[in-house]
């Protein structure tokens, strides 16, 4: 009989206790693993807390409320993969967590990244081609790499794709020109939820919305508003009505826009628009209040501008805005070429700053103007708001700058001026130019409606409605804000927002494109737009005056810890193993 010695016992049991621990322990880390992924139905069993200031990992409730619903699977393509440049990285990160934020709500998103730029060159030229025909356009980025510059070919997109159909998101979209690059990608990464879920959205809809642009009142025509509306037909379908053609506007069509008119409205046309707009209607203005242009101005050296008679005042004034009959002039503009001499045959021309074409600045507080740069507008009036009847909430999304003046009618205008301009004068101060209207709006003809119309109505078995359910409107008090100049010997458009004198390109389009899909938004996806990513970028100076210290901290103090550690357990080894 082999007696064991008790120490060997003792080893033994330990050990096993060791084991047993592990695996315990192992099994709790797996079945916690398992819990966190694990959902019951669409519902997942485990939450998350956002401790973050500006709720960056927080969804909408829009958002939310579209993921619950989605009946099948929603694949995000992301063309960010390979060797990207730092910036890029961020948003290709940013890009995943966003996507694992909706999959954490619904089962049916799934993703995948590619990299448009491997494998073989005639692969790639093919594969380049695929994209430029579904209108997925790379953009060049320049990376320094062990001291060469290199300049790269990137595809920051996603492919949406539902139930067949696809739609490409430009990531990067909605750079404002002369911001920084830290800049641009904050703001790329703060309309990550909102341009996913908008395409979601858009896949969804089971046929296009119905945007028509009225005329019949002198309206921007076709070919002169034809890259607003080219930008639309992407996602909506589009169309022209004129409203002595019908009997009343039809509630299939989602929105109207009404694009700088230049003749008055009949009380009949008024009536339509009110009853369109009281059976939940949604429309956007674009109005001039002054005749007034850049062409009048050089062929005479003075010009008496005569206000616009629309027959709309008492209309917009019901829904809580009135339209100055007034020009608005601003410091912060764009210039225009003013002759300035004569070089033998030839007339000289300089670029000068031309207060009457302002740059509109887009409100960061609302989600229509979110990120939006500057908007060119020419010979614009200002808005005030009005309380109304009903709730309506009034919203600036466009404005001038603090260098401000206002010219009210009858004023003498001519080119002269420019040589004088006392910048003193310019101190009224931000001036509103763009109001989004939502809320229940009420009827202009309440208690007014005369026997004609009502009997009208009868024949049509139409009710006449008082006030509308909630719906939303926005007034610019710019016609030209949608107007892109024609080139007519060449049968060209020239892209909205594209200034010839500075060549460059202002957000026109975006804000009108935002506007629409704010007009049009059920379900609250727009709110994602206004979500406000705070960027915390490095003091630079700061840094590099600190440069040594913060180096020596960080390298000396973890060895000057580890020293000390080493010295402090040798201290207590040798009082604890020297009193054995």
């Amino acid at each position: 009989m082999v007696i064991r010695p008790k120490d060997s016992i003792m080893q033994r049991t330990k050990k096993a206790q060791s084991l047993i621990q592990l695996a315990l322990f192992a099994g709790i880390v797996v079945f916690l693993n398992i819990l966190a992924n694990a959902r019951l139905g669409d519902r997942s069993l485990y939450g998350a807390f956002d401790l973050s200031e500006d709720k960056r990992f927080t969804l909408t409730a829009g958002t939310k409320k579209l993921l619950t619903e989605l009946d099948e699977v929603v694949y995000v393509k992301i063309l960010l993969d390979g060797e990207l440049p730092a910036p890029l990285k961020r948003l290709r990160s940013a890009t995943q967590d966003m996507l694992d934020d909706f999959r954490a709500r619904s089962t049916y998103i799934d993703y995948d990244f590619e990299n448009p730029s491997q494998g073989s060159t005639q692969e790639v030229n093919a594969r380049m081609e695929n994209l430029r025909k579904e209108q997925i356009f790379p953009m060049t980025f320049t990376v320094v790499k062990k001291g060469n510059r290199e300049d790269k070919t990137i595809y920051p997109f996603a492919v949406v794709n539902y139930k067949g159909r696809s739609m490409p998101v430009n990531l990067m979209e909605n750079q404002i020109p002369g911001e920084s690059d830290e800049v641009a990608l904050n703001n790329a990464v703060s309309l990550l939820e909102y341009k996913l879920a908008n395409a979601i959205q858009k896949l969804q809809e089971p046929s296009k919305p119905n945007i028509v642009f009225i005329d019949g009142h002198g309206e921007l025509p076709v070919q002169e508003i034809a890259d607003f509306e080219r930008a639309l037909r992407s996602s909506y379908n589009t169309g022209r009505l004129v409203l002595d053609s019908v009997l009343n506007i039809d509630s299939q069509i989602s929105a109207l826009v009404i694009a700088k008119p230049l003749r008055p409205f009949s009380e009949q046309d008024k009536f339509k628009i009110d009853q369109y707009i009281m059976n939940g209607g949604k429309v956007l203005w674009m109005l001039d209040m002054v005749r007034m242009d850049l062409d009048s101005l050089r062929r005479s050296p003075e010009y008496l501008p005569p206000p616009y008679e629309l027959n709309l005042e008492d209309l917009l004034f019901r829904y809580g805005v009135r339209l100055q009959p007034n020009l608005v002039l601003d410091l912060q503009c764009t210039p225009i070429f003013v002759a300035t001499g004569q070089q033998g045959s030839q007339q000289q021309q300089q670029p000068i700053p031309f207060p009457y074409h302002i740059l509109g600045l887009a409100s960061p507080a609302h989600p229509v103007s979110k990120a939006v740069g500057p908007v060119s507008l020419q010979f614009a009036s200002s808005i005030d708001t009005i309380r109304t009847k009903t709730p309506v909430q009034k919203t600036v999304i466009l404005h001038t700058s603090p260098r401000t003046r206002v010219q009210y009618l009858p004023v003498r205008m001519g080119l002269e001026f420019l040589r004088y301009i006392d910048e003193k004068k310019f101190d009224k101060g931000i001036l509103p130019l763009g109001v989004a209207l939502e809320g229940e709006f009420s009827s202009m003809y309440e208690n007014r409606l005369s026997e004609n119309m009502a009997q009208g109505m009868q024949k049509l078995g139409l009710q006449y409605k008082s006030r509308s359910p909630r719906t939303r409107q926005i007034v610019i008090a710019d016609g030209d804000v949608g107007h892109n100049k024609y080139l007519r010997s060449r049968d060209q458009v020239v892209p909205l927002g594209y200034s010839q004198v500075e060549n460059r390109f202002y957000a026109n389009r975006t804000l009108l494109l935002n506007a629409v899909e704010f007009l049009l938004d059920q379900n609250g996806i727009i709110a994602a737009r206004g979500k406000n990513v705070q960027l915390r970028l490095l003091d630079t100076a700061k840094a590099q005056s600190e440069k040594g210290q913060w180096q020596l901290l960080n390298l000396g103090l973890p060895v000057l810890l580890l020293l000390l550690f080493a010295f402090g357990y040798g201290k207590w080894r040798r009082w604890r193993y020297g009193r054995a």
